[in-house]
């Protein structure tokens, strides 16, 4: 009797508290807040790139939205600036172009130098290089505004091509897309891990502790009473291993963007997180620590039902 009665005082004790003794590990002791720890950051990161890949996106789509590049393709020099000439008059007078500008041959160079390997005396200017015209539209460059601006280029100038400047990206945004898809995916997928690694870690708390819940059984204690400090423990170790894993993803992201900010690029410049992105990203832990609850409590349930 001393025995049941010692048992008894414990389960009340533990009921009323939430001390979770009946858990074969103290926080931190076992593998379970280091494995969600790891869950957490590789979380992290999969959900920052994939948020500064939209925001890459959105911020190159905006910068491209209403801009068409004219190129004037022809050999000869003076023609190719006679024929620019007129497309920027024309151009100028249309009603949904906000700006028109040619763009300054110095600035070309420039641009292709890198790309020629020119060396210190030579002569870029006499290469055949398009005369470029930069078009901003006052609203999208759709189809059909550009088939209108190809229309009143053409004439006045034979070798001219009319390109929507979000075109050339095309093949970029899409395996952006693709890349944001890979990105939730790998969250999905950590999430259903975490989940199983509660899943056994719970039930191997129960079969470690049958014969001690059975008694507290038989003192009246109730399957939501058992399963809360079972949730309880779980939900220390998850808060733990959350933090720990938010803090690692988080270094871990600082250093992926100097290193990608090294790069100078662009693109890669608008691939920020913003204020909203860092809410989502501390969000994770959280939804760690309710879905590892919410999995613990599940199962000890649902063991409970069959146990007893």
């Amino acid at each position: 009797m001393a025995l049941f009665s010692s048992l008894f005082q414990r389960w009340r004790g533990t009921a009323a508290t939430g001390d979770p003794r009946l858990l074969p590990e103290a926080q931190l002791s076992g593998p379970m807040p280091w494995v969600i720890a790891i869950m957490i950051a590789l979380t992290v990161v999969a959900a920052a790139s994939g948020l500064a890949l939209r925001n890459a996106a959105q911020t190159a789509s905006a910068d491209l939205e209403g801009g068409v590049t004219v190129q004037i393709v022809t050999a000869a020099p003076s023609e190719r600036l006679k024929q620019a000439a007129a497309v920027v008059a024309v151009l100028a007078k249309a009603p949904e172009v906000a700006d028109v500008r040619q763009v300054a041959q110095e600035e070309l160079n420039t641009l292709v130098e890198p790309w020629l390997g020119t060396r210190p005396g030579d002569d870029v200017e006499a290469l055949p290089i398009p005369a470029l015209i930069d078009v901003r539209l006052k609203g999208p460059a759709t189809p059909d505004r550009v088939a209108h601006l190809r229309a009143l280029a053409v004439p006045v100038a034979s070798s001219a091509r009319v390109d929507a400047q979000a075109g050339w990206l095309a093949p970029v945004f899409a395996a952006i897309g693709t890349l944001q898809w890979l990105a939730g995916g790998l969250i999905a997928l950590l999430a259903l891990a975490t989940i199983a690694a509660v899943l056994l870690a719970s039930r191997n708390a129960l079969g470690n502790h049958r014969e001690t819940i059975e008694i507290v059984h038989m003192l009246g204690g109730t399957d939501r009473q058992i399963a809360r400090v079972f949730q309880r423990s779980m939900a220390f170790d998850a808060a733990a291993g959350g933090l720990v894993g938010l803090l690692a993803g988080v270094v871990t992201i600082v250093v992926l963007s100097r290193q990608f900010a090294g790069l100078g690029s662009g693109m890669v410049a608008g691939a920020v997180l913003h204020w909203q992105d860092w809410i989502v990203i501390a969000a994770i832990p959280l939804a760690g620590v309710a879905l590892a609850v919410l999995t613990a409590r599940m199962t000890v349930l649902a063991a409970l039902r069959r146990m007893l």
